[in-house]
């Protein structure tokens, strides 16, 4: 045994070899042979616990080891699946559309596009965001559609102002999918770019998108959701820099892997579709609440192409509570899951492959594993209240079998999947979402479904806190894991403890640390201004006069900035009678911004503020411009060592709260790169609305 030990242990060289080296520039011997070596270490696992680690002693025993078992395999050989899938040779699609751009630029193709904004109440700070981003495209020969689902006099208006074509249908039928089908029907461009009414295209989208299209196989081109602000669970833990938002994950890693087998998931936002396409599709689907999966599969399952574009073209908004964003996923497993009954589902569509059936039922399998996580959560208590051991454990198997595969899964997923999240704290999420979204699970097993719901944006949350239903059953989790330690430890101190009671006291302790994390999680902080904040380092001088009305000038550097302020390295040293007065960003693509009014009431230390709202329509309209829709604003961040991340939310976990009120939550941001532009072809007005 002493040489399998040896093995064992050995093995952890190669992933560990292979985790200082970055993943895109190795060659794809290395990613299959850890693909492997992943496989046969989990493979060797599972043998064991079927084979050796099974308690049959009582009819209990048996019938708990049994469930832990099937709740263990079914996460390791869901886990094995996607494994299994990048397998091939993958990319993100950048080389592929820098081609086919310069082919594009050379031709004489330039398609009229129609750019349908679906919205269904989004406060109109939010929709004026997205209209202003829309109708400043670079490429010309397009015609925007506004289709407003509420009916609001007030978003006729703003539609007009951005010169978009306004409609509402008198029946809202089928949610967000007949409301698109809606807008295909009185529009007739070749081509069809959607984007949430929330989301913020960059100027250059359809120039790096449509010459993609010009393969008359392609029927549709989608490209990575980015957010604006920090999801709940980053925003709440403290921990914006050091996790990185689950979508990272999905579209750095996921969304390429499944474009090698052409299975790409339609994403609902941020993508350009071919109008033949749809109508052969006869339109979005509208049975399904995830009519863009649907539609997407169907569109594979007819022979079109569907091409993936890995570049940050656009960024939207997060969910702004805990509960919206429980609330988000729920519609999301809900809306899944529905799709495996539907006909255009991935069960029953004709027209796949087995490999793309396979990869679009993953997608499926995945929220399938928030049951077995909640298994997990609960078996510890089988130690303290029932005194039953669920697993035969051996200081041999542990060192043997269990350690290496567990530290060869931490060494290999970051490596894997590109930097785009971590091993253990991508799954803090699922804490706070295991009871929720297990519930959501069973009930669409029995037929039931979610209705369409958007999720609230751009709210004041006045006070903050907990929602009541998310704390409920984390509390009673709490409570049964907080009494089981105490049972295990009293057992432990009376001498009469069985052999498990340490395995007992080390499960219970890891999970009452997760529950407490979630907790921690769920607890919204006040907010006063819904507006995203960006990290952003630039150079900016200070206007002001001084006390005898003097103009004068200071050098600044701001550290973070949004649409109501900036944040300043250093607070300003401002001599007694200065009055400040305007601010000018000194970055070199932003010459055209015109000085910033600030607020004339005093500042607070190093943080300014700025009347815009108040200010000139076009101070503001090139601000936006500026913060959202300059070329290469969005970074690709890799997530720092988990231990390190780690150590970072255990001292969050202990920090008093009244440290982290002041904070700001910031998302990253860069200056970006200039693009070339493409054709512009005709005016938008030359193509009036019907």
């Amino acid at each position: 045994m002493r040489a399998e030990l040896w093995l064992a242990w050995l093995v952890l060289l190669w992933p560990l070899w292979l985790s200082r080296r970055p993943e895109a520039q190795c060659p794809l011997w290395m990613r299959r042979s850890l693909l492997l070596l992943l496989a046969l270490l989990a493979l060797r696992y599972l043998h064991w616990r079927v084979a050796f680690s099974l308690n049959l002693t009582t009819p209990l025993a048996a019938s708990l080891s049994v469930v832990l078992l099937l709740a263990e395999g079914w996460l390791l050989l869901s886990g094995l699946l996607p494994l299994l899938l990048a397998w091939r040779r993958f990319s993100d699609g950048r080389s592929e559309a820098d081609a086919a751009q310069s082919r594009w630029l050379a031709s004489d193709w330039q398609p009229w596009v129609d750019v349908l904004i679906p919205t269904c109440g989004e406060p109109l700070p939010v929709l004026e965001r997205c209209l202003l981003a829309c109708s400043q495209l670079s490429y010309s020969r397009r015609r925007l559609w506004v289709l407003d689902d509420a009916g609001r006099p007030e978003v006729a208006a703003l539609a007009a102002r951005y010169g978009c074509c306004y409609h509402h249908r008198p029946e809202r039928r089928h949610a967000k999918a007949g409301n698109l089908n809606a807008g295909l029907a009185l529009s007739d461009g070749e081509l069809v770019a959607v984007f949430d009414a929330d989301f913020v295209p960059q100027r250059h989208f359809l120039e790096r998108t449509i010459g993609l299209l010009l393969d008359p196989q392609v029927g549709l081109v989608q490209t990575p959701q980015h957010c604006l602000n920090a999801d709940p669970v980053m925003r709440n833990l403290a921990m914006e820099a050091w996790l990185l938002p689950d979508e990272e994950s999905f579209y750095r890693w996921i969304e390429p892997v499944r474009s090698s087998w052409r299975a790409v998931v339609c994403a609902g936002t941020s993508f350009l579709v071919r109008r033949s396409a749809l109508e052969e599709v006869g339109g979005f689907v509208e049975p399904a609440i995830s009519e863009d999966l649907v539609t997407g599969m169907v569109l594979a399952s007819r022979g079109w192409e569907l091409r993936y574009l890995g570049e940050k073209l656009s960024a939207g908004l997060a969910a702004e509570t805990m509960l919206d964003f429980v609330r988000q996923r729920q519609r999301w497993a809900s809306g899944t899951l529905q799709a495996l009954r539907l006909r255009q589902g991935p069960l029953r569509l004709k027209g796949l492959s087995w490999g793309q059936r396979l990869a679009y039922l993953e997608g499926a399998l995945h929220w399938f594993n928030t049951v077995p996580r909640l298994l997990l959560v609960l078996m510890p208590l089988c130690i303290g209240w029932l005194d039953v051991m669920p697993v035969r454990l051996t200081s041999q198997a542990v060192v043997e079998l269990l350690l290496p595969l567990w530290i060869a899964l931490l060494l290999s997923v970051g490596w894997l999947n590109r930097g785009s999240r971590h091993a253990l704290l991508a799954d803090l999420p699922g804490w706070a979402l295991a009871v929720p979204l297990a519930a959501t699970v069973l009930a669409s097993l029995w037929g039931r479904v979610q209705p369409f719901r958007i999720t609230p944006k751009h709210r004041v949350q006045g006070g903050g806190g907990i929602a009541p239903v998310l704390a409920a059953p984390l509390l009673v989790l709490l409570s049964l894991n907080s009494l089981n330690l105490l049972w295990i430890l009293a057992r432990l101190a009376q001498g009469g403890a069985s052999a498990g009671a340490w395995l007992g006291l080390l499960w219970g302790g890891l999970t009452l640390l997760g529950l407490l994390v979630a907790l921690r999680a769920c607890r919204d902080p006040a907010a006063g201004d819904p507006t995203p904040w960006l990290a952003l380092t630039l150079p900016a001088s200070l206007q002001a006069r001084d006390a005898l009305g003097h103009p004068q000038q200071l050098a600044v550097e701001i550290t973070a900035i949004s649409e109501s302020g900036a944040l300043l390295s250093q607070p300003p040293a401002l001599p007694q009678g200065w009055r400040l007065e305007r601010l000018q960003l000194l970055a070199p693509d932003c010459s055209n911004l015109l000085p910033l009014p600030l607020d004339p009431r005093p500042s607070h230390g190093r943080r300014l503020a700025w009347p815009i709202q108040r200010d000139s329509l076009s101070a503001r309209q090139a601000l936006q411009s500026w913060l959202y829709g300059r070329p290469g604003a969005w970074p690709e961040r890799r997530a720092p060592a988990e231990w390190r991340a780690l150590a970072a939310l255990l001292a969050r976990l202990i920090r008093p709260d009244w440290v982290q009120q002041d904070q700001l939550s910031l998302v990253p941001q860069q200056l970006g790169q200039p693009v070339a532009s493409g054709p512009l072809g005709e005016s938008p007005a030359d193509r009036g609305c019907r």
